[in-house]
């Protein structure tokens, strides 16, 4: 029996890899420097420091950045796209609107596929679905050898009205296919077939731009994976929160654009509902970003308005994730109006801060943190050793000295500024959604999560902050907790009061059938797949939705519409039940469950080892002696009183004055912001 299960996240600067053992749970990690030029040097770097025997391995899962890092960098192969003749322009139209409102010199990115390489057919289909004009072969047959000449490595099909009919588009790929058979074609109708041309076009472009480089890197590793024993299908994180098999990946590339990030969040979920919190957030801060996340009633928020480049959505259904220029290499600047500042600009990995003596003197959130005695001077287990005068200049020339301010006044400034902006990030993803943050924990991890945590949920008076027992390759954890999973939906546009259950039933089954066979051909045993349904409503006028929970069975509609009104009110906190309400949209989630190796259990004791050493550490403009501890020392049910800090190789825990911890069962420690 395979016992292994391995699980790697590819972050800028390290590759972490998380290697569980089955049996007795036991979690072992490993770092490796990245290799951005191509990932998988560093992932096969890393299995073979962790003497991972890939023969022994009953799982191997990945989260990757290499379809977000194509679309940002647009390193991408040369693609095509092929629309409705008079259409070829609406991915660049879009929808006329501007990130920044008042920023009339800053416009939207080009498109992915420039103008010269989207070319028209004649074909036309109406908005009930009824073939106005069959596709015109000719032209179809032209726009094939042109193509075929211009040696495209992939094509998006994105056809007017094609997301009630998408004949037309089958036919067009077709034809295409005979032309070019090893090129991949991406249709509309089946990658997004919903209303809204921009975002559906979008989506497929997306899809077709990612897909020759994705299917090379997960050929590639695949083949090494399996030539040094590996047997099983690899793994891959998308961003709906669960993976997908090599076989998935050439439809659905695009799903792996922002793969690392929900990683995370995925954890966070696992974390917070194992310690009994169905309701946390995540909080997951690193050396650049900070990325913040939300579960409620132990299910993440799905949305599915994202994008890596504003102006071109990809609308898969996406774990809401919100990312800010917050970490431990954000700096210190004074803008304009003489305000302090913190971030988004970062020093970075290099030259990083300037305790790293890379040559940075610009003060940094780790500066400030060193000044005050919350870091010490090594990190990564001493792989890096820190200046503490490096950072005492730094915080004094960007910071004390412009301002006035005493040395370590100006370091709690410098913290306090960055506190805010995470905590306002909190607060968009959590107040401004209708979610009360003091009905949540806070769940703290990366790099620098657990060293600003609990000044965060102070602020929002969160009342419980869990440190998970590996801070920093919490990401990495969550690729070992997913399960296959796919999303479907349609669009289904009617009034619902005048809708017949049967006709909604029946648009159910269609979709539940192709989840289900979509799961087979991945090898799911019919025992292990669930299949969750969903509609999205909104009151008629508006064009926003809200999706609300489907039963298994839809025998009235009446239960939809209060499920609906009860949403909008916690969204929005009003309803209308006098309003008539229109269906949307239609979905159905596709879950196969992958076996979960058990988190070990610790005994409780009540014994608290001897701090290792003593530091003068400053909160609210005190110094205090704090107790320094070693996490590998902390058993299950020790209890701490702050101030107090707790080290450990990839990560610190900062126990302000007045807060107490304890440190639960599953090796978690549980941070009481109130005492």
């Amino acid at each position: 029996m395979k016992k292994i299960r391995v699980a790697v996240d590819v972050g800028g600067t390290f590759t972490d890899i998380c290697i569980m053992d089955e049996d007795s749970g036991a979690i072992r990690i490993e770092k490796t420097s990245s290799t951005p030029d191509d990932p998988m040097v560093a992932i096969l770097n890393g299995v073979e420091q962790g003497k991972i025997d890939l023969s022994e391995v009953s799982m191997f899962s990945h989260g990757t950045t290499v379809a977000t890092n194509a679309l940002i960098t647009r390193r991408l192969p040369r693609t095509a796209m092929v629309c409705t003749e008079g259409f070829r322009d609406v991915v660049e139209i879009r929808r006329a609107n501007k990130e920044d409102l008042w920023d009339t010199y800053k416009d939207v990115a080009k498109p992915y596929i420039p103008r010269r390489d989207r070319l028209t057919v004649r074909e036309r289909v109406d908005a009930e679905g009824t073939v106005l004009e069959a596709l015109n072969e000719k032209d179809a047959r032209r726009v094939a050898e042109v193509l075929k000449k211009r040696h495209v490595k992939s094509i998006a099909v994105c056809f007017m009205n094609s997301y009630v009919n998408g004949a037309n588009e089958r036919r067009m790929r077709a034809i295409l296919k005979e032309a070019m058979p090893d090129v991949p074609v991406s249709i509309s109708s089946e990658v997004m077939p919903e209303i809204f041309e921009h975002e559906r076009f979008s989506t497929t472009m997306a899809n077709a731009v990612c897909a020759p480089v994705v299917v090379d890197y997960v050929s590639r590793l695949s083949e090494k994976l399996a030539a040094a024993g590996y047997e099983r299908d690899l793994l891959l994180l998308h961003t709906g929160g669960g993976v997908m098999t090599p076989g998935s990946v050439k439809d659905f590339s695009a799903r792996l654009a922002g793969s690392g990030i929900a990683a995370g969040a995925i954890a966070s979920r696992f974390i917070g509902n194992l310690c009994g919190y169905p309701n946390s957030i995540g909080f997951d801060m690193g050396g650049t970003s900070t990325d913040v996340s939300l579960v409620f009633n132990g299910e993440p928020r799905i949305t599915k308005d994202w994008y890596i480049e504003y102006g071109y959505p990809i609308r898969f259904p996406s774990i809401e994730v919100l990312t800010i220029g917050a970490g431990g290499g954000s700096l210190a600047w004074r803008d304009e109006g003489a305000s302090l500042r913190n971030g988004p600009q970062s020093a970075g990995a290099y030259p990083g801060p300037a305790c790293y003596k890379n040559g940075n003197v610009t003060a940094t959130n780790t500066d400030a943190n060193v000044v005050l005695g919350r870091l010490g001077t090594s990190l990564a287990g001493g792989k890096i050793t820190l200046d503490p005068a490096l950072a005492e200049t730094a915080v004094r020339e960007t910071v004390a000295k412009p301002f006035g301010m005493g040395l370590h006044e100006a370091a709690e400034a410098i913290i306090a500024v960055a506190n805010a902006n995470m905590a306002n990030a909190v607060r968009l993803l959590s107040i401004s959604r209708g979610y009360d943050p003091r009905d949540f924990a806070l769940v703290a991890f990366g790099g620098a999560g657990a060293l600003h945590g609990a000044a965060v949920a102070r602020e929002l008076s969160i009342p419980t902050v869990i440190v998970p027992p590996n801070p920093g390759v919490t990401s990495a954890l969550g690729c070992l907790l997913v399960d296959v999973q796919h999303d479907f939906s349609e669009s289904f546009m009617a009034s619902a009061a005048a809708t017949d259950p049967r006709d909604i039933e029946e648009a159910f089954l269609r979709m539940e059938k192709s989840a289900v066979e979509r799961l087979a051909h991945e090898g799911v045993p019919e025992a292990d797949m669930i299949l969750q349904r969903s509609v999205e409503m909104m009151y008629q006028g508006q064009w926003r939705s809200l999706s609300v929970a489907a039963p298994a069975r839809i025998d009235r509609i009446s239960d939809l519409i209060e499920a609906f009104h009860s949403e909008h009110e916690r969204e929005y906190n009003f309803r209308r039940d006098e309003a008539p309400v229109s269906i949307f949209r239609i979905a159905v989630k596709a879950i196969g469950t992958v076996p979960k190796a058990a988190i070990p259990e610790y005994e409780a004791t009540s014994h608290l080892p001897e701090p290792t050493s003593r530091r003068k550490v400053w909160f609210d403009g005190k110094a205090y002696d704090a107790d320094i501890y070693q996490r590998e020392t902390l058993a299950a049910g020790a209890e701490l009183s702050g101030p107090a800090i707790v080290e450990q190789f990839d990560a610190t825990t900062v126990i302000p004055a007045g807060m107490s911890a304890v440190v639960d069962k599953f090796m978690n420690i549980l941070i009481r912001t109130k005492g």
